[in-house]
């Protein structure tokens, strides 16, 4: 149970770390017009609001995960993430407005991360498989990383685009293990458990190669990412 509790713990701040770094990005921009003191102001407390909001609608969304079917369409969602974020098609954060004022900047921190912090929701109540503690726990471990760390991080997702591989890689575990627990397909994983123990390492390998596969034929005909 102990080892469980750390993998997932593991799984979600990876998760934070991977899908969390074009946050840092976010809050850079909305504050960039802010004077220097403003500026820090406008990140502690539009981080911390941000926080408080994310494990609020996670705990939510890890409660109606046991509506039936819920994990298996999570699962299917998260899987489209994993693949989106391999193909490097998200182009949100060119979209985010500065502003000159510190209540706008916290504003828009917030309503930022909460559009765009919908597939770590998804993925982390996921991963948490209806443990709130680690919600929290991974949360606060990870968001400070991202927040003071957010440089280092953005450096080495572009330094070294395989790590983008192991956050799809991550996703696609956390969809398989989703969807290996949905209440409604028991009676099916019952009869074959090999494909509950599979499931995980099937939909990552699928996921990671669909990726590879993807970047081969935009290698070869460029036109194909657009």
């Amino acid at each position: 149970m102990e080892q469980e509790f750390l993998l997932s713990l593991f799984i979600i701040i990876g998760i934070d770390l991977v899908l969390g770094a074009d946050n840092a990005v976010v809050i850079a921009m909305a504050c960039r017009n802010l004077p220097v003191i403003q500026r820090n102001k406008a990140i502690i407390l539009g981080t911390l609001l941000a926080i408080i909001v994310r494990i609020c609608i996670t705990m939510i969304a890890v409660t109606l995960l046991d509506i039936p079917f819920l994990q298996l369409i999570g699962g299917i969602f998260l899987l489209y993430i994993a693949f989106h974020l391999l193909t490097g098609k998200n182009e949100e954060t060119n979209q985010i407005k500065s502003h000159g004022s510190l209540w706008k900047a916290i504003q828009t921190i917030v309503l930022a991360d909460l559009l765009m912090g919908f597939d770590n929701v998804i993925a982390i109540a996921g991963a948490a498989q209806g443990h709130k503690l680690l919600v929290v726990i991974g949360l606060f471990i990870s968001i400070p990383i991202i927040i003071w760390g957010s440089k280092i991080i953005l450096y080495l997702l572009t330094k070294y685009p395989l790590l983008i591989y192991v956050g799809g890689g991550l996703l696609a575990f956390t969809a398989g293990k989703m969807i290996a627990h949905d209440n409604q397909l028991q009676t099916i994983y019952q009869s074959h458990p090999i494909i509950a123990q599979s499931l995980p390492l099937l939909t990552t390998s699928f996921i990671l190669l669909a990726g590879v596969i993807f970047q081969l034929m935009v290698s070869i005909n460029p036109a194909r990412k657009k």
